[in-house]
């Protein structure tokens, strides 16, 4: 079974002070896994991970992954802003996005930071305004199926983004002709995997189009990023995926295919979020209301505002009674929200232990794409982000929206407020 971060006596002692629901972040795990993390990829001098900032937007979480030397990844021009104010800088910063604004390339290149094109006509698109850094990068779509060990991971022909493998090329020879000295190479090809496999079988595809590049280029390939798509066991049955074997894995492809082709030297990048903060997060909430008619409900005073996957994919995440996880569960509920949607469910004929109105529970997993992906449908107001310190103190990152948050886009017009 799951087992959460937090005891009940401690979430008791942080509602006396901050009424759920609210995002609770573990910084002891995260410190420790970012540390593991970093030492599984340090064969490698150039090793960074550039955090997915999307996947959790907080600044007080942001410095403490720059504590632990990882950069950000960022894509959209507010992510820049954030990663700005923290005291990210230059190439601490890559910005991958697609379908980009002027607006955002004009800023990403401001700071310094990598630019991940996404396209290829983006290149002149940029070039319109300002010429090309003295660095750059590119993401490749190989187009297909990705496979590993003939299963199908993916399908990255469907996927939206990247460059074709005849892109690529010519990309990196134009942007050679406009004075560019550094390349990197990046490509996400599957979405939330605790596969061992993924990342050494995606570094070799990778690895195998730098060898490629290099030989019809010429060009200098600085780095590559792997990307995300390292996952995290939602289930509880699941096995965590071993960083640290990844790790070696990634390095046994590098020393096979990189450096017998004179490549030795390139960097390995990363931009995971899920993997990075997932497990470190806890949506926190009481039951407010119990519902028996066809099925037996869970009302929540939390709904998909507050963690939007459930209703969005499908999406398991583990929940705890506190104090009861171990009694039978032998109770099916569906755990729902109070949205005005049917799908607004965070467990549909989930086993749990007899439940009644008042008690504690906890939403497992939700560290990354969990508040993150927060919206104000029904006119629901998102939560405060709590942080658990390593010595057992909290303090509130994020207050909780209130109405006046709400209305305060209307302050143009008679309906404004104060």
């Amino acid at each position: 079974m799951k087992k959460t971060f937090v005891n009940k006596e401690k979430l008791e002692e942080i509602i006396t002070q901050f009424p759920t629901p609210f995002h609770l972040y573990d910084e002891k795990g995260i410190r420790e896994n970012a540390r593991e993390f970093n030492e599984a990829f340090s064969w490698n001098k150039g090793f960074k991970e550039y955090f997915a900032v999307k996947a959790c937007p907080n600044p007080t979480i942001l410095k403490i992954l720059k504590e632990e030397g990882f950069g950000v990844d960022c894509s959209s021009y507010t992510e820049l802003m954030m990663s700005e104010a923290v005291g990210f800088a230059g190439e601490e910063i890559m910005f991958s996005s697609n379908v980009t604004p002027m607006e955002d390339f004009v800023y990403a290149n401001k700071l310094g930071a990598i630019i991940n094109f996404d396209d290829i006509s983006h290149i002149d698109f940029f070039k319109k305004e300002m010429p090309l850094p003295e660095t750059v990068s590119c993401r490749f779509n190989p187009g297909g199926t990705f496979n590993i060990n003939n299963s199908i991971m993916d399908t990255p022909e469907e996927a939206k983004y990247g460059l074709t493998k005849r892109q690529m090329s010519d990309a990196y020879t134009s942007m050679m002709k406009d004075g560019v000295k550094n390349f990197g190479l990046h490509a996400f090809l599957a979405s939330n995997t605790v596969a061992n496999e993924y990342y050494p079988e995606l570094a070799r595809v990778l690895f195998k189009r730098a060898v490629k590049l290099k030989e019809r280029t010429g060009a200098n390939i600085k780095f590559i990023n792997l990307s995300g798509g390292v996952g995290i066991p939602y289930l509880p049955d699941q096995e965590k995926a071993d960083i640290r074997k990844i790790g070696r894995g990634v390095q046994k492809a590098f020393e096979e295919l990189l450096v017998p082709a004179g490549l030795g030297d390139i960097a390995i990048y990363t931009e995971l979020g899920r993997y990075v903060l997932g497990p470190y997060g806890h949506l926190v909430s009481k039951v407010m209301h119990m519902k028996e008619i066809h099925k037996n409900y869970v009302g929540l005073d939390a709904c998909a505002v507050n963690l939007m996957r459930p209703a969005m994919y499908g999406a398991y995440h583990h929940i705890t009674v506190m104090g009861k996880d171990e009694l039978p569960h032998d109770h099916m509920y569906d755990v729902t929200g109070g949205l005005c949607e049917n799908n607004d469910k965070f467990a549909v004929d989930r086993m749990l232990p007899l439940i009644e109105v008042g008690d504690l529970v906890v939403i497992h997993d939700t560290g990354a794409h969990g508040f993150a992906m927060g919206y104000n449908y029904n006119g629901k107001l998102k939560s405060s982000e709590i942080l658990l310190h390593e010595d057992g103190t909290f303090s509130m990152i994020r207050r909780a929206e209130t109405p006046k948050d709400y209305f305060c886009t209307f302050d143009f017009g008679e309906y404004g407020l104060e």
